[in-house]
């Protein structure tokens, strides 16, 4: 994080509360002269008042260090929305029906970013007793594999992990629509939309 609270966020989450800086002050137990040099810069609230001063403010504590509000129109979760983070380290998979922080063996992991197959990575779709089985042509060594497959809809989350050595396919009950995710340890996650 490059900056404490500004004094733009303070003001800003404040009036959007319909608070006076006063009212503030009385909740925090400071005077408002101290508000108010928060808000024109001419001085930061103490550390000790980060919590007291974010619930006052109705947001979280990373909200007001970072001056963005997160807000949540849609509050039941949309699988179809899902983030996928793989540890490097000792290749934890890790899902999110929304946004996260995630840190596995002490990294932190940026959610991944699914690609369109090239030729190395392409899906194969067929049918077998009333279930889909996906596979992808790819080698399955130790150095280089398919590490998973999912399949999601706006209501499911399925993963099938897969190992070197193994096979490099996995059968879905049909849900209709949705996508499948393939994750190649070492070029990354792809995607076709079923």
């Amino acid at each position: 994080m490059n900056h404490y609270i500004t004094g733009e966020t303070v003001r800003r989450l404040r009036t959007a509360r319909r608070m006076t800086q006063a009212q503030l002050a009385r909740k925090l137990g400071v005077t408002d002269k101290a508000v108010s040099k928060w808000e024109t810069a001419r001085g930061l609230p103490d550390i000790s008042l980060l919590e007291p001063l974010a619930a006052a403010l109705g947001v979280s504590v990373p909200e007001l260090l970072s001056g963005e509000q997160v807000v949540n129109a849609n509050r039941s979760a949309n699988i179809l929305r899902s983030a996928l983070y793989v540890c490097p380290v000792c290749g934890n998979i890790i899902h999110s029906s929304g946004a996260a922080v995630v840190s596995c063996c002490g990294v932190s992991l940026p959610p991944l970013e699914a690609e369109e197959p090239d030729e190395a990575h392409r899906l194969v779709r067929e049918s077998f007793d009333g279930e889909y089985v996906f596979s992808v042509p790819h080698e399955m060594r130790k150095g280089h594999y398919i590490s998973f497959m999912a399949h999601v809809t706006t209501g499911r989350f399925d993963l099938v992990k897969l190992y070197p050595e193994g096979l490099s396919e996995a059968r879905f009950e049909p849900r209709g629509g949705g996508w499948l995710y393939w994750y190649c340890n070492r070029h990354g996650l792809f995607r076709e939309k079923l």
